[in-house]
């Protein structure tokens, strides 16, 4: 028996990439722009649920671009069957250029990144004041993250009704990041205008209220929702895969994500931080190569600024924290 053949070899092998050294058959490469642009709202098994105009189409995804090629958010040319008729099945083509990516690795010892979602372009970090107690570090390095995937970061504080938020807020009133309040039914108007027309990913420890708020914002999303265990303090996790949800009127986009319990920065360049704060950036150059703007630096601009008065200690003790509990400069 031949069992080059056999039940043991995959006849999809001969169909991947062309080896290396090899001279392609064609110099001609497909052309997908005349095909319909669709947006990933979410991933299950191996299949893609995405948006293309008002119509729901369900997708399965070229061979050729690879494992992990396709996240929630991205932009995708979709061929085939677009109808989104039941049991019908088009196929991902080509995926258009990010603007933006969010990513984390599960710790600052992992070296693979894990991108989360795509072409977002801000990051509401949904964080309870108590049951579960708030982790500013966990804040901080979501704030790491947002600055470096080129996000705009908005706080906001739920459970407002169990612990006040002015310790919090104080904490990070030098970054001039947008916050939002909430008690349990409150008016949410001013929240809604701040992600009219934006595409904002949701993102913060389980238990902290982060699918009741998106049920609020949207009442067709039907988010499950879950309670914080009262032994360890934790939300147990509820959502287990992103997903991309339309805003009523006047639109734009939530994209609601799995609760995290860690947020890894392994895939961070320090100089991208300090970069997002366009006032700090400009201050910095002045600093002496390989300065870290750490407090212990005897040299830097950041402390010359402050002691000058061009620059709040309170903003810049804001930032230090910041980056202390973010990366390890």
């Amino acid at each position: 028996m031949n069992r080059s053949r056999s039940l043991f070899v995959d006849d999809h092998e001969g169909f991947g990439r062309p080896p290396k050294r090899t001279r392609p058959r064609t110099k001609e490469r497909p052309d997908y722009g005349n095909l319909p642009i669709g947006r990933v709202l979410t991933i299950d098994r191996g299949r893609y649920r995405c948006k293309v105009g008002t119509t729901d189409v369900t997708a399965a995804k070229a061979r050729a671009l690879g494992r992990k090629s396709v996240i929630v958010g991205d932009l995708v040319r979709l061929d085939g069957d677009v109808s989104g008729t039941p049991g019908s099945l088009a196929r991902i083509a080509e995926v258009e250029a990010r603007r933006t990516v969010l990513r984390r690795t599960a710790d600052d010892d992992d070296p693979f990144e894990r991108p989360i979602v795509a072409n977002a372009d801000q990051l509401v970090i949904v964080t309870a004041l108590a049951d579960p107690e708030p982790r500013t570090g966990m804040i901080d390095r979501i704030l790491v993250a947002a600055y470096d995937g080129g996000l705009d970061p908005i706080l906001c504080l739920t459970k407002a009704d169990l612990a006040s938020p002015d310790e919090i807020l104080a904490a990070y009133d030098g970054l001039n990041i947008p916050n939002f309040v909430l008690n349990p039914g409150c008016d949410l108007a001013s929240l809604r205008d701040c992600l009219a027309d934006h595409v904002s990913v949701f993102i913060g420890h389980s238990g902290v209220g982060k699918s009741t708020l998106v049920n609020a914002l949207i009442p067709s999303a039907e988010r499950r929702t879950g309670e914080v265990n009262d032994v360890t303090g934790k939300g147990r996790h509820i959502s287990t895969s992103a997903i991309a949800l339309e805003l009523p009127s006047p639109g734009g986009w939530v994209i609601d994500t799995p609760g995290v319990r860690s947020f890894g920065l392994k895939h961070v360049d320090p100089d991208h931080v300090i970069a997002a704060f366009s006032d700090l950036d400009e201050i910095a150059q002045d600093c002496p190569r390989g300065c870290t703007h750490r407090d212990d630096e005897a040299q830097c601009a950041l402390d010359m600024a402050v002691e000058s008065g061009t620059l709040t200690s309170v903003r810049l003790a804001s930032f230090r924290r910041m980056e202390l509990n973010g990366i390890d400069w």
